[in-house]
């Protein structure tokens, strides 16, 4: 049984991260990512509203270490009475009659936690599954994992796409994606998803799991880099991702480090400039 923290969700939506400051300390979160289990979890449910009383109608999780499957769960959820509505089945197509023989997650929360024991977590918009899995186990009194590692927020890193829906991101990298909101299908398109990001992964061989976790945080090497050259006070070159287009390289020159943004003014312009931290891909010395 895992023995992780409970950490508080909003109702009526996910939390940005799941899990306050960084991950914890130890193993897995410090092994090499080619070396830790990770559990690729997908859910689907009734609803995105935790505060109107929707509920996990579906899971699958696939625990997987340096490309081998070590265990896998999957399995329809009976959300009980009064949790369905006539739109529930609109985007994942599984009928209330479906779930008349599926088991309660209560039969299943024991081995949710197990397979997840000792594993980082990997989901696509992880806030959303983390707060409908806290949920889930908090009423049968058991704890789920604090974070994960994002592959909607890894994939705005690493490429500039039009969209970065899990089905955007499969047709973009040649990934058939099944049937899309199911989650054995999705489980199995967001390991393809990713394979890819973690190919545009620097510096090989040894990238940690503890960097990547789940919210709009940037790998410490960048953070520590800002936190430099607000120190330094001198101008910098930064290589940057905006939302909207492929990277920029800018001079800058860096005043603050505050939470997930950084501050301070453009070089020569002097215009005022704010950053997302992780949209920061390089930090460098400014040519001459």
């Amino acid at each position: 049984m895992a023995s992780v923290r409970t950490a508080p969700h909003a109702a009526g939506r996910a939390t940005k991260s799941p899990g306050e400051g960084p991950p914890p300390e130890g193993p897995p979160w410090d092994l090499p990512l080619d070396e830790a289990p990770l559990a690729f979890l997908d859910l689907e449910m009734t609803g995105l509203a935790l505060d109107r009383g929707d509920r996990v109608i579906e899971v699958c999780i696939e625990r997987v270490r340096g490309g081998v499957v070590e265990a896998r769960l999957e399995s329809l959820v009976d959300p009980g009475p009064g949790t369905w509505d006539a739109r529930s089945g609109d985007v994942h197509g599984i009928a209330v009659a479906t779930l008349a023989s599926a088991p309660p997650f209560a039969s299943i929360a024991a081995a949710v936690v197990e397979i997840l024991d000792g594993a980082v977590p990997v989901a696509h918009a992880a806030e959303w599954d983390l707060a409908f899995l806290h949920a889930e186990l908090e009423r049968v009194g058991l704890a789920g994992p604090t974070h994960a590692l994002d592959t909607l927020v890894l994939a705005r890193r690493a490429f500039f796409q039009p969209s970065y829906a899990l089905a955007a991101l499969a047709r973009a990298f040649a990934i058939d994606p099944g049937t899309a909101h199911r989650a054995g299908d999705d489980v199995r398109t967001l390991r393809g998803v990713y394979a890819h990001v973690r190919r545009s992964f620097r510096p090989r061989p040894r990238v940690t799991c503890g960097w990547s976790a789940s919210g709009e945080r940037a790998p410490p090497g960048v953070v520590a880099a800002c936190q430099e050259a607000v120190t330094r006070g001198t101008p910098v070159q930064v290589t940057y991702r905006p939302a909207s287009s492929g990277p920029k390289e800018f001079g800058m020159v860096m005043t603050a480090v505050d939470g997930p943004h950084v501050h301070g003014f453009m070089v020569p312009s002097r215009g005022r400039r704010t950053l997302l931290l992780a949209r920061v891909l390089r930090v460098e010395p400014l040519p001459p």
